[in-house]
């Protein structure tokens, strides 16, 4: 796959958003249990991020969990908390060894107390390392991003705003904007996510349900990205 690390430093391509989409469609074509799509999300992710890696992608932010899957039954919820929970808690040590930086957006306040503490364990035992920054968005919606970001800059006191000022207050304010967003399951939205910071990303819609895609897959759509025009609007 040098082809495509050379192609990542040629574009330079340093951030791939994600949205996830697809678990529960892949476990309902399959007749499996919802939870099971979501288990093979997991194996996705860590196939994705090991290729990432493999490729020379510094920046890799996934959604995980909107503000609005509150909505689904509460025992998928519940699935999805602990997942998130019991996936770090057996991932960190390889993720910490293989150079992972781990962070999160969103609002943690609304997770559980155990929950905000597992996170924030993976945050500071990963956060001296060097290599894919791995951003997870959980309990995560870009208007409510937006909407904290507005009422602190208004706290802040701060009278000249600018997309800069805007851009600062964000939860994504330490990392650049995606240069490309991947939506996975063929459904042609962005559902919330990154509004702010995907205003100039290229986006590549993918038919392959999340569990599906994997380090072949991304080097695709890393092609594609290579044979786009990015202009800016000029």
């Amino acid at each position: 796959m040098e082809e495509i690390k050379n192609i990542v430093e040629e574009c330079n391509l340093r951030h791939i958003a994600i949205i996830m989409d697809g678990n529960r469609r892949w476990a309902k074509e399959r007749n499996l249990p919802s939870a099971v799509g979501h288990k093979k999300g997991v194996d996705a992710l860590k196939s994705v991020m090991r290729a990432c890696n493999d490729f020379g992608i510094k920046y890799l932010t996934v959604y995980a969990f909107s503000t609005e899957n509150w909505n689904r039954k509460p025992e998928e919820v519940n699935f999805l908390m602990d997942l998130l929970g019991q996936t770090l808690k057996n991932e960190l040590k390889e993720m910490h060894e293989n150079n992972v930086v781990i962070s999160f957006i969103g609002d943690s306040t609304k997770l559980s107390d155990r929950l905000q503490q597992i996170l924030s364990n993976a945050v500071k035992t990963t956060k001296n390392n060097t290599g894919v920054n791995l951003q997870i968005a959980f309990n995560y919606g870009s208007r409510d991003e937006i909407v904290h970001a507005v009422k602190s800059i208004i706290n802040s006191g701060i009278k000249d705003i600018t997309e800069e000022t805007i851009s600062k207050y964000l939860y994504t304010s330490d990392i650049p904007d995606p240069d490309l967003l991947i939506r996975t399951g063929g459904e042609m939205r962005v559902s919330n996510y990154l509004l702010w910071q995907i205003a100039y990303s290229e986006i590549i819609v993918v038919p392959e349900f999340w569990p599906e895609f994997d380090k072949q897959k991304l080097a695709k759509c890393i092609i594609e990205y290579k044979n786009r025009n990015r202009r800016f609007g000029k």
